[in-house]
């Protein structure tokens, strides 16, 4: 049983220095008409499918959604049959707003979004969060964490959740970045969180102004685009609008 990789995006943005996410439509908006410098992303959180568990990778923005009336991450995930009490595992690669924004609910912070699930975060990741703030990160949304029984806190730079996740600390797109390898039977899914985001990234020997250490991510990058395209990885890309997911062609 192959593991099954759903992308629940919540729409394309551009950030500038400000580091403020303005919604982008293509066909309404034009990118050289916002400010210099702006990026132009997806959010995209993803829920991975496997015999074990529900996961889900970083929570997204954590914005309600005005038409459902709820939080946005509800409602994409209500969207592909699944509730949001059936989630058993969360995933943190990093706790900067885009990817931590789900984590507590929208309108009641002191509660965590997912009720059942627990939750996976670098615990220098989230000290680093709480005494930084803005605006990369915003404290009232994740200090939830640091007193819930739903927390588990990862020590150390790399190690194995449940048999079958694997996490390693970068350090490379922030200080306390980690990234992720499920693998079932011979199937192996890799999310890179911020030091992945994109797909033409990994294609190219990029190296970003905003990564913490942008020599180690671009190393990085190829390091695990050889190695994912020779085992066969399948890659989950949280920031790219056109291939969320990649595997390399012929490989499954």
């Amino acid at each position: 049983m192959l593991m099954k990789i759903i992308p629940l995006s919540e729409g394309s943005f551009t950030i500038d220095k400000t580091k403020l996410f303005v919604p982008f439509e293509e066909g309404e908006h034009v990118l050289n008409e916002r400010p210099i410098g702006s990026l132009l992303v997806e959010i995209q959180p993803f829920l991975v499918v496997t015999p074990k568990d529900i996961l889900l990778l970083d929570t997204g923005l954590g914005f309600n959604d005005t038409t459902h009336g709820k939080m946005q991450l509800h409602a994409n995930l209500e969207k592909e049959g699944i509730r949001p009490e059936q989630v058993t595992k969360v995933l943190m690669s990093h706790l900067h707003k885009d990817h931590a924004g789900g984590i507590s609910m929208e309108n009641d912070h002191a509660r965590l979004s997912l009720p059942n699930a627990t939750y996976y975060v670098q615990r220098r990741e989230w000290e680093f969060a709480m005494e930084k703030g803005a605006p990369s990160f915003i404290p009232g949304e994740i200090e939830v964490l640091g007193n819930s029984k739903q927390v588990k806190f990862l020590d150390n730079d790399e190690g194995m959740i449940d048999n079958y996740i694997s996490y390693r600390h970068t350090g490379a797109h922030s200080p306390f970045h980690q990234v992720f390898w499920i693998r079932n039977d011979k199937e192996t899914i890799f999310f890179g969180g911020d030091d992945a985001p994109q797909l033409q990234q990994m294609k190219v020997r990029y190296k970003t102004k905003y990564d913490y250490h942008p020599e180690e991510a671009m190393n990085l990058r190829r390091e695990w685009w050889d190695q994912g395209n020779k085992e066969g990885w399948t890659f989950l890309f949280y920031h790219d609008i056109k291939a969320p997911v990649y595997t390399r062609p012929g490989t499954i």
